[in-house]
This record gives structure tokens, C-alpha cells and sequence, in this order.
């Protein structure tokens, strides 16, 4: 991989504006002046060293209803949605609704390999307290391969459309996705990518985005993976970063961070309560 390929998520023009206005909503609320809509977490579960239990608290905290309930922080898409709104558009393509995401569909074939990953999200309604499911909404998942590379835009994977795909959550308010566990390329947290639709029509329209965000991946279970074959790359592009230091999740993250449980044998499943 390039390092030109990987300015998406570092260029300050993408991601500025998304993280002022996040500070400020912040600053603001500190003084009483703008109600906080969404699920919180104790400021005891915010450190790096306690990342796992910090998620599991956050989305216990959003299954259970807490008083105070934000909505999921948002981040920038990058430049490799796949969403029309930067070149090609795969949600308007028959088989983009699908659970595994691991292949291509339509006329690619290939197939991104890798330790195997379960991603569920569970959408919540924020005004309910996080306690109403968001049963009909969709969500549109995707993330890189196991080289840092993005299907539809990185050299060599043009014609592939795999790690990328939707479904309409539930009546929990949940969607499950058969992945494998991405890359940790140059500059970058190992993130998920997401957005969520009020349905699935408008998922498949792309139309009417109700939430764009991103899910980080917890670093103890990342440096197991990225000791096993195929993600070398992984391991230096690591030890430079920190979700303390990332571009995006440097200013808060506790509501992104899956709780992540599993080994490398029987693959690993990740989830996130997303209040929107």
C-alpha cells in the first residue's frame, strides 16, 4: 500500500469540521447549555489499558436505558464509501443486502481472507433513553482487507466489491455481519466503517443517511491477530499509533469501541450499540 492511499482518514479537510463540532457540542454541554442525546459511559472505563470492559460497560449501559443517552459520535465516510458519494455506488447493486461480506457479488469473484470476524451492531433509538430498538433501519457496513487495500478503489481490488454490504436490523434492532478482521494500515486505528439508513430502501437508494461513524477495534485483541500469517503489514503500522493519537478517535471513542470476544482459531465477534 501507498501512502497516498491511506490520506483519507489522515487529511485534516475530511475530518475537521466533524470534530469541531463534536468538541464544541461537548464544551457546550459542560456548562448546561445543549442536552446530551445518547448512551454514555463512566469516565472510570475511558482508559486505553481497560478498552474491552470500557466497551462492554458502554453497551451495557445502552441496553439497559441510561437516563443520559448520546448519539453515536460522527466521523467521516473517507473517500472509499462505495455510497455514490464518491464514485462508484455498490449499495444500487442486486446483492448488496447480504449478511457475508467476505466475497464479491454480481460478475467479481474474489474473496478476502483473513481471522474470521462477527460484526453485530444494535441500533438504538438516543430520544428513548436507548432503550426503543430501531427495528426496519439498515445498515451498511464495510472495511479494508487484510492488506490495508479497499475493495472498488484500491489498486488491484477495482473489481472486487467485497467487505461491503447491508441489512435492515431486527426487531432487537440488530444486524450481524460475516467479515474477516481488517488491516492496520498506515495512519489508521483498525476501524470498521458504517452507516445507518432509516430503512432499507433508503439504504439501497442511498438516500436520507441518518448516521455516519466508525467502529475501533480493541488494541490486545489486534496485536493477536496481527501476529498470525498474512497480516504483517499489520504489526509495524500498529506500534506508530494509538487511540489516544488517531486522527479520529483521538478525541473520544468510548462509544466506538467494540467489545470484542473470541480467539484466532474460532474467529472473533465484535459488538456496538448505536444510538442514533
Amino acid at each position: 500500500m501507498s501512502e497516498e492511499l491511506h490520506d483519507h482518514d489522515r487529511g485534516l479537510s475530511f475530518d475537521l469540521p466533524t470534530l469541531q463540532r463534536r468538541k464544541m457540542i461537548r464544551l457546550l454541554a459542560g456548562v448546561g447549555l445543549v442536552p446530551l442525546v445518547g448512551c454514555s459511559s463512566d469516565d472510570s472505563d475511558s482508559s486505553a489499558s481497560s478498552a474491552s470492559s470500557s466497551a462492554g460497560s458502554s453497551s451495557s449501559a445502552a441496553s439497559s436505558g441510561s437516563a443520559e443517552c448520546e448519539t453515536i459520535p460522527g466521523e467521516t465516510a473517507g473517500p472509499y464509501p462505495g455510497d455514490g458519494s464518491n464514485g462508484v455506488n455498490v449499495l444500487k447493486e442486486s446483492g448488496v443486502v447480504r449478511k457475508d461480506i467476505t466475497s464479491s457479488f454480481g460478475t467479481a469473484s474474489g474473496k478476502a481472507e483473513g481471522v474470521p470476524l462477527t460484526v453485530t451492531l444494535t441500533v438504538v433509538d438516543a430520544a428513548s433513553g436507548c432503550d426503543t430498538p430501531k427495528e426496519g433501519a439498515a445498515v451498511y457496513l464495510w472495511h479494508c482487507d487484510r492488506d490495508g487495500n479497499y475493495s472498488l478503489y484500491s489498486e488491484g481490488v477495482t473489481e472486487e466489491n467485497y467487505l461491503r454490504g447491508v441489512q435492515e436490523t431486527d426487531a432487537k434492532g440488530q444486524v450481524t455481519f460475516t467479515s474477516i478482521f481488517p488491516a492496520c494500515y498506515t495512519g489508521r486505528w483498525p476501524h470498521i466503517h458504517f452507516e445507518v439508513y432509516g430503512s432499507l430502501e433508503d439504504a439501497t437508494n442511498a438516500t436520507s443517511i441518518t448516521a455516519t461513524s466508525q467502529l475501533a477495534l480493541p488494541k490486545d485483541v489486534c496485536d493477536t491477530v496481527y501476529a498470525t500469517d498474512g497480516y504483517d503489514r499489520s504489526v509495524q503500522n500498529m506500534g506508530q499509533l494509538s487511540l489516544e493519537t488517531d486522527n479520529i478517535f483521538s478525541d473520544g471513542y468510548d462509544q466506538q469501541l467494540a467489545t470484542t470476544k473470541g480467539s484466532v482459531e474460532k474467529g472473533y465477534t465484535a459488538t456496538l450499540t448505536v444510538p442514533v
